[in-house]
């Protein structure tokens, strides 16, 4: 792909057959438009509404309702520097730092300049940030960053107030038709391998049902991240890793999926809790709460300069680390000096998930314990968002572009949503794409039914979590290729996104056991140390022809804006 080097083949791992395609019934029906954006979070509603200031029609499909994506979770806020005491060269080094020497600078130099722009536009289509008492943005601090640069809307219901704006400036939009309980299924080619459309499936009552084919020369992934992949993990229901995993079955180059972030501080629920786990969003220990042991000690101050504000990977392993010590299943988060008020107007959110669950935050300590938050990886793109394969591409979570390395910054990922789908919306304008045919799919079918999601789940959470090793990855891998052979599935909703779970994790794993090193949000107890001299490299991912997973190192590659 341009403005990628091929890296050399050293660690080519060459081990697991995965379906080119899932099983599917034939298209019944089209649609046609000149944009498909596939999700309905940040990056997709805003891809939309970009594509459409530009004059193209957009067909908008989104897997339930069009405001049930990951976005409407995000509690914490958005980062940008609004602030007179910050730059964005200041945003930029603290993105760098976290990122543990494997972001893409560039990438990340465009994220920080062009993100206070897309925060106003953001307040310009009805978002409403929370103000000071002078009516400028009120900003607070999360953990690595150096700066009060993160906007929040409603005390912590930032996510919820963004999702509500840009739904409704859709929903205004007639050159926008929305395609709701729709789960994607398959890139649609051309002769030249060009995207031309997806096969979806509609589930339940809509306009359509059952599978049709979505016709654009233009495809944007923006379906979010791949939770589900594990047992214990704050995204809904709907994060499987559709996209991804659509960009893999067609050949699409994916990066960095070993760099799965665990937040460290989910409310903890019990060993049998399982779907999407309760956040405290970090903003809390920004206001001054901090982390106990078992013994009521705090653990974090001689961890790191930031002590309990410390970047989210250093956090997740002190307190992994800790529980190991004590034999604890979680440790405890103390917000009770806060006070009432604090708690009320800056946190109503949360208060209100732990007085639902028995726990008083300005009386009692809240247990928690690190689980899945977010991947850094996901299918390679350029600075404008463009996939290996020519009129495919990705944006937000989906997407690697770069910016996060081993490690999200805080905050970043709603802004990395805005900055890129405007840029994508730059790219489908300045080069418009030629309408053809989609040819005939080739390649193996796959499917797996979904009774084997929770050993999978339970496989992830145990040996290829925050803590891994060279044996852990080895037990994930068997589990993983042991339930590769369950043949009772049957085409429906459950069964691909599991077919898709699979994918992401079979990924994910090999990454894991090549990246023989501890760098960012990839831990490993055997190789402890970061290794720059072997290992400052992406991993990137290809599905060949006949189902054949291909890992390879990549230096990384600075400087490919200009494009």
């Amino acid at each position: 792909m341009s403005g990628h080097a091929h890296g050399s083949n050293a660690g080519i791992a060459h081990s697991h057959h995965l379906p080119s395609r899932l099983t599917a019934e034939a298209p019944g029906w089209e649609a046609r438009a000149d944009v498909i954006v596939v999700g309905s979070g940040v990056a997709g509603l805003t891809t939309a509404l970009h594509a459409r200031s530009a004059g193209l029609t957009v067909l908008l499909v989104t897997k339930a309702q069009v405001n049930e994506g990951s976005t409407r979770w995000a509690q914490g806020g958005i980062a940008a520097a609004l602030a007179e005491d910050d730059s964005p060269e200041d945003h930029l080094r603290d993105t760098l730092i976290a990122g543990v020497g494997l972001c893409d600078e560039e990438a990340v130099r465009i994220l920080v300049t062009q993100g206070p722009d897309a925060v106003r536009e953001l307040i310009s289509l009805g978002a409403h940030f929370d103000t000071d008492s002078s009516g400028a943005i009120s900003l607070t601090r999360e953990g690595g960053h150096h700066r009060d640069r993160i906007a929040h809307a409603g005390g912590d219901a930032t996510g919820a107030e963004i999702s509500r704006a840009l739904v409704a400036a859709v929903a205004r939009d007639a050159g926008i038709e929305l395609v709701e309980n729709a789960l994607v299924l398959d890139l649609l080619v051309d002769a030249t391998g060009a995207a031309q459309g997806v096969t979806l499936h509609v589930m339940g009552s809509g306009q359509r049902g059952g599978t049709g084919a979505a016709l654009a020369p233009h495809v944007v992934l923006a379906t979010g991240g791949f939770g589900q992949v594990y047992g214990q993990t704050t995204n809904p229901y709907v994060a499987t890793g559709d996209g991804v995993a659509l960009a893999l079955r067609a050949g699409a180059e994916i990066a960095d999926l070993e760099f799965v972030q665990f937040h460290p501080t989910v409310m903890w629920l019990g060993p049998l809790a399982q779907g999407q786990q309760p956040l405290v969003s970090e903003a809390v220990r920004g206001e001054g709460a901090f982390l106990l042991d078992s013994r009521g000690q705090r653990f974090m101050t001689g961890e790191h300069e930031l002590a309990d504000l410390a970047p989210r990977d250093v956090v997740a392993k002190a307190i992994m680390r800790r529980m190991r010590e004590t034999e604890e299943a979680h440790v405890w988060l103390d917000g009770r000096h806060l006070g009432a008020d604090t708690w009320l107007q800056r946190f109503p959110t949360i208060l209100e998930s732990c007085r639902s669950r028995g726990i008083d935050p300005v009386t009692d300590l809240i247990p928690v314990a690190p689980a899945q938050h977010y991947a850094s990886g996901g299918v390679l793109t350029d600075h404008f968002g463009r996939a290996s394969i020519p009129g495919l591409f990705a944006c937000g979570e989906v997407a690697c572009t770069g910016v996060h390395g081993a490690n999200r910054l805080a905050s970043n990922s709603l802004l990395e949503g805005l900055v890129f789908s405007k840029r994508i919306a730059e790219a489908i304008t300045s080069a418009p794409a030629t309408v053809r045919e989609p040819v005939s799919p080739s390649g193996s079918e796959g499917l797996l039914p979904h009774r084997v999601r929770r050993t999978m789940q339970q496989a992830m959470d145990r040996d290829a979590g925050v803590l891994r090793s060279a044996m852990s990855l080895a037990d994930a891998t068997r589990e993983l290729h042991s339930v590769s052979h369950a043949d009772d599935a049957h085409p429906c909703t459950e069964d691909w996104e599991t077919t898709n779970i699979h994918m992401l994790a079979t990924t994910l794993v090999q990454h894991a056991r090549l990246r023989e090193e501890t760098r960012g949000s990839h831990w490993r107890d055997d190789y402890p140390d970061r290794d720059d001299a072997q290992w400052q490299v992406r991993l990137v991912s290809t599905l060949s022809p006949d189902g054949e997973l291909r890992t390879r190192t990549e230096p990384l590659v600075h400087g490919d804006s200009a494009k």
